[in-house]
């Protein structure tokens, strides 16, 4: 009996160290474990049900306080999750804040998945069919500069289903799912930057003229690198050079939100007009990324019809 609990625990030792070994071979060869965003987004548009007492993180809308919710996939699993209200113009001007959701790590291990716990939700701005096309809006806009980068943030189409506790309510509408800002470094395999006035030489420079020039196509002035603004700046492990890598669309004139309005320090006048926000970045690489955008205007066009 003893001899067989030993061969028991070696052949579970052994399990164990095969498995390390997998997961380290994985990473070394750039491969890496699947997240709760991958399992979440596995089809497009699809249907998540939340339900917590939303009335309540509506009346607190200003703090960052964590609320108990219940997240149910695709395919009925269910996940303890804690959901809390986050950003900062949105928060204030629409009906529905954008949401940030935790898991619980444990949790995640137990799926097999990484221990990468937080997503974000972007709410419709209001509760009528004008909030979903303005969500379907700004995932275009994120699904474009994804075509063209994998250096981009992540953001996919979710149906979901809003059960409200407080009130016993329910409603369907169209959100975004975005992955975190540690999921999209890890995924690039770099580090964080958060240094404000960073010098245009520090940055990857294609990188940077093709944001330029896509938000300069849609419309958009609400960006900044120097400010950190609405861009996360990612150094690259490789070269220690920096990637610009843009989110947060809704002030486009591809958009067009009732709320929105291009830079004070454009003096433009709406936001379907446009402007240049190209400071330090060579007029070579302006004109690489112009081509690049332009030979994809077939696929854009298609990601606009679809």
């Amino acid at each position: 009996m003893i001899v067989r609990e030993k061969s028991l625990l070696r052949l579970f030792a052994c399990a164990v160290l095969l498995l390390i070994s997998q997961i380290a071979s994985a990473q070394g060869n750039g491969l890496r474990m699947p997240t709760i965003f991958d399992r979440l987004t596995q089809e497009e548009a699809a249907k998540l049900t939340l339900e917590m007492d939303y009335t309540t993180l509506l009346e607190n809308r200003k703090t960052n306080q964590y609320f108990p919710a219940t997240l149910t996939d695709a395919n009925g699993k269910t996940y303890q999750v804690e959901v809390k209200p986050r950003g900062k113009y949105r928060r204030k001007v629409c009906e529905e804040p954008p949401l940030k959701v935790k898991f619980s790590k444990k949790g995640l291990r137990a799926e097999g998945l990484d221990t990468l716990n937080e997503v974000k939700i972007v709410m419709p701005c209001y509760d009528n069919p004008r909030g979903d096309e303005l969500i379907i809006r700004e995932y275009v806009a994120y699904r474009m500069f994804e075509h063209m980068t994998a250096a981009s943030v992540k953001a996919r189409l979710i149906r979901l289903t809003l059960k409200d506790t407080h009130v016993e309510s329910k409603r369907n509408m169209y959100c975004l799912l975005i992955e975190d800002e540690e999921e999209t470094v890890a995924r690039l395999g770099g580090t964080l930057v958060e240094q404000y006035g960073i010098p245009p030489d520090s940055l990857i420079m294609n990188q940077a003229a093709l944001v330029c020039m896509f938000q300069y196509m849609i419309g958009n002035t609400d960006w900044d690198v120097s400010m950190m603004r609405n861009i996360r700046l990612i150094r690259s492990a490789e070269t220690g050079k920096v990637l610009v890598v843009p989110y947060d669309f809704d002030f486009s004139g591809l958009v067009s939100a009732p709320y929105s309005s291009p830079s004070s320090d454009t003096g433009l006048r709406t936001v379907r007009d446009r402007f240049l926000m190209a400071n330090g970045i060579p007029q070579e690489s302006l004109k690489r990324a112009t081509q690049m955008l332009r030979s994809a205007r077939k696929d854009f066009l298609g990601l606009c019809k679809n």
